[in-house]
């Protein structure tokens, strides 16, 4: 056991949960390169189809659909260490009804940790044992723990599934994860930007300042718990949330620094005439009164962060100047 718990998510593993969160996302953009990077660290071509199958019951026939034209796309411009795994075998499940319904329920006890009978509604119940985890189990690309690994990868990227997110985070365990390996992998998807569960909020969307963004941003102003109604706050703080890709233009604070704390994501901050410094959460950037400059998140992650400002001398503003061209932003690495 001091093995098992010691154990940490493998970068193929990180492959296949990269893909199917962005697939539930329904995120094709940022799928393409995904799928490149899984299939360079080791995911196999015939893993990533089972992958895509299997997650039309967590997401819907189209966006599996799509994710299967995405790795078509990729397949296209085939890489020589790209390699297609283990032969396809049609599951002998699939010809045998009740076979197909014995394993779903052998299945589903040992994913849940009990016997799980769904009274409430029969044909869900049937749905689960004999589609879900006898039909679609039965194929052998994936094992019964890599198959909660591309699960709870796609769960954690759609909201409103909270129970169901649950319920499969102590599946992947009982299906042969360690509790280390799942909260590892939770942990990754959000720090790497996949997914955006930081603990603050995403806020509305900024309206009033997009013509200054590339891109989509949210706002969401922070107020501290003990502030009574009415009262204004020294150091008003705003929770600024990118989505991938976007970014802010260039410009300049008059009267005030700028402080940014890094809160969820990848993203990036650069000033004028220096390199770019990639931001990740925990760090925190203090920008001098004046010095020209741009934040934003990185393509392929969403990105939050805190900004509030400390005032210096004279009356405070903004200066908004010229966009981060495509040019040099795609140049960013």
């Amino acid at each position: 056991m001091t093995i098992v718990n010691g154990q940490t998510l493998t970068e193929r593993q990180k492959g296949l949960a990269s893909c199917a969160c962005l697939m539930a996302q329904g995120d094709l953009k940022r799928l393409e390169p995904a799928v490149r990077t899984a299939l360079d660290n080791g995911v196999t071509i015939n893993e990533l189809k089972e992958a895509f199958s299997q997650l039309y019951a967590y997401t819907g026939f189209p966006r599996s659909l799509n994710a299967l034209g995405v790795l078509s796309k990729v397949l296209e411009k085939r890489q020589a260490n790209w390699q297609d795994g283990k032969p396809w075998t049609r599951p002998v499940e699939w010809d045998d009804a009740k076979a197909a319904y014995e394993l779903g329920k052998k299945n589903q006890t040992q994913l849940s940790g009990r016997a799980f009978d769904y009274d409430f509604c029969p044909q869900d119940d049937y749905y689960l044992k004999a589609h879900l985890f006898g039909d679609i189990f039965a194929g052998d690309q994936l094992t019964a723990a890599d198959r909660e690994i591309v699960t709870v990868a796609a769960l954690s990227g759609l909201d409103g599934v909270a129970p169901q997110l649950a319920a499969h985070k102590r599946g992947a365990v009982n299906m042969g994860n360690s509790h280390e390996q799942v909260d590892e992998l939770c942990t990754w998807l959000d720090h790497e930007g996949y997914t955006l569960r930081s603990g603050f909020p995403k806020g509305v969307f900024n309206v009033n300042y997009a013509q200054y963004f590339i891109g989509d941003s949210y706002l969401a102003p922070i107020k501290p718990a003990n502030l009574a109604e009415g009262e204004a706050t020294v150091l008003p703080t705003v929770n600024v949330t990118f989505e991938p890709g976007c970014r802010n233009n260039w410009h300049v604070h008059h009267g005030a620094r700028q402080i940014l704390i890094c809160v969820s994501g990848r993203g990036w901050y650069q000033e004028w005439g220096k390199d770019p410094i990639a931001l990740t959460s925990g760090m925190i950037i203090d920008i001098p009164e004046g010095v020209k400059h741009w934040h934003g998140a990185q393509k392929d992650s969403w990105f939050q962060h805190l900004t509030t400002h400390v005032k210096t001398s004279g009356e405070e503003s903004n200066e908004w100047l010229e966009p981060v061209s495509d040019e040099v932003y795609e140049q960013l690495k």
